[in-house]
């Protein structure tokens, strides 16, 4: 096999990824660097209304007559567990300074709900558009399962075929139980409710892949 001819291949299986990607409804995106990944978060979360809102000043539950008595506002919160401290340090900054939280822990206590979910995924198989997330830790799981929009960065150069390619990689990840590996394919969907599709009911209403050339 020729050296030319590597880089079409790969070229070829990152168009099927996007394809099948956005097949399932997954918003794909190129970005040049993790800071452009970031900037993309930061948009996002500017973007969309709040998930909660948070009320101080309050002594009764609100009402017509408590009306101008309690301070009410938007309260974001980026939740952005297990980054490399450089990356997760850039991204607090730039949070608050955009008047956002950051936070990559304590994601119990946020079970209300977290606007974004911000991850780097492990591969990417391009036979479905689906981004795999070796998640020993808590706080990965629940970063993606309880946010409004997961934003997930994926490297190019993690992407393959089909799952066939990523076996020796699953079973490094498997073989260390008890252990959780995800497979994310499209926002959050199901159709249990008189079989009428609904999105966002069980996760994420997004699901933002940001391509990274690595």
């Amino acid at each position: 096999m020729s050296s030319s001819q590597v880089p079409q291949q790969q070229q070829s299986v990152l168009e099927r990824f996007v394809d099948k990607a956005r097949l399932a409804a997954a918003q794909v995106s190129n970005v040049a660097d993790i800071e452009a990944a970031i900037e993309y978060t930061l948009d996002l979360c500017g973007s969309r209304g709040a998930c909660r809102i948070k009320v101080s000043g309050c002594d009764e539950p609100l009402s017509d007559s408590a009306e101008g008595l309690c301070l009410a506002k938007e309260e974001k919160i980026i939740a952005a567990p297990t980054l490399p401290a450089e990356t997760y340090d850039l991204l607090s900054s730039r949070s608050r300074e955009s008047g956002f939280s950051c936070i990559d822990s304590g994601l119990r206590s946020q079970l209300a709900g977290v606007d974004i979910g911000f991850t780097f995924a492990d591969l990417g198989i391009a036979e479905t558009g689906t981004i795999v997330l070796n998640c020993p830790n808590e706080e990965l799981r629940l970063a993606t399962m309880i946010c409004e929009y997961h934003v997930c960065v994926v490297p190019t150069s993690r992407i393959v075929a089909d799952a066939f390619v990523a076996e020796e990689q699953l079973l490094r990840y498997m073989g260390h139980g008890p252990n959780y590996t995800a497979f994310i394919t499209g926002p959050s969907r199901t159709a249990d409710i008189e079989r009428v599709l609904a999105i966002g009911v069980h996760g994420p209403l997004e699901l933002h892949l940001l391509l990274l050339e690595d």
